[in-house]
Parts: C-alpha cells; structure tokens; sequence
C-alpha cells in the first residue's frame, strides 16, 4: 500500500481542506485528483513536531500554498458573525483558552452548527482535542471552540 493510500484511508477519502470526496481512481495530475499534505512549513520545522499527513486535492493542496487555506461554513448553517474557521483554530493551538465562532437564533441550530463543527474538526485537526461548547444569552446562542 503506498503512503497516499494509508493517508487517503485514514483520511476516508476526503479532501481535509475543502471537505469533498477525493476520487481514488482521478489521475493525481488531475486539479481534483488525490495529494498528500505534509504541512511543512521553515515555521512548522522550528516548532517541534509535525502534524500528521492528510489527504487534499491536488488543486485544493497546490492553491494552499499561494494563499492561506480557508474552510468555508456551509450554506445550510444560519450563523451571524462566524470566525473564520482555519485562523481561529491556528489561535487557540497557539495561545489555549476559547473563542466564539457564531451566534445562533435557535439552540437547534446552534446545536446544528456544534455537531458539524465537531465532525469537521476530526478531520482538519485529528490530533488536537478542540471541542465545541454552546452559551446561551440575550437571547441567542453562542457557538464557542475551546482548547
């Protein structure tokens, strides 16, 4: 088994950054074919331990490299002022303690937006125990990322 294949398992086919199935057949030539992401970075290296390898695009891995990577909120979710997903995360490995990421009108949907949260957080950092909480007040519900 190659080493794009053991991440690509592991991974369950799935691009860590933009979310979407990666086709194992797609020539990795393809702009949506298999790429492993090794994260390393002259900042990475000075810091200690490398995060495990993922599973990305070929498009999703090479664009990440020009610009910082962005992980979108889907439509679905109805969040007022929600974080920036990949910075906030970034913050709280550095610096610990918690931050909001949304408001939510409903504990429904707060609980919506925890749940996939969570799940999407296993597979953009699965060596990190981030973990996600929900506050209620004046009348709407906080969704916050604590370390």
């Amino acid at each position: 088994m190659s080493r794009l294949d053991e991440v690509a398992e592991r991974d369950g086919w799935r691009c860590w950054l933009c979310d979407q199935p990666v086709d194992p057949n797609m020539s990795v030539n393809d702009p949506r074919g298999p790429s492993v992401d090794s994260i390393t970075t002259k900042s990475r290296v000075k810091k200690g331990p490398m995060p495990p390898e993922r599973l990305a695009h070929r498009a999703c891995n090479t664009n990440k490299g020009a610009t910082a990577p962005v992980v979108p909120w889907p439509d679905h979710l109805y969040l007022a002022d929600p974080a920036p997903i990949m910075a906030t995360v970034e913050q709280l490995r550095r610096k610990k303690g918690r931050a909001v990421v949304g408001r939510l009108s409903s504990n429904e949907d707060a609980e919506a937006a925890a749940s996939w949260l969570n799940d999407r957080l296993t597979r953009l950092v699965p060596d990190d125990s981030l973990r996600t909480s929900i506050d209620q007040g004046g009348g709407q519900y906080l969704l916050v990322l604590h370390t």
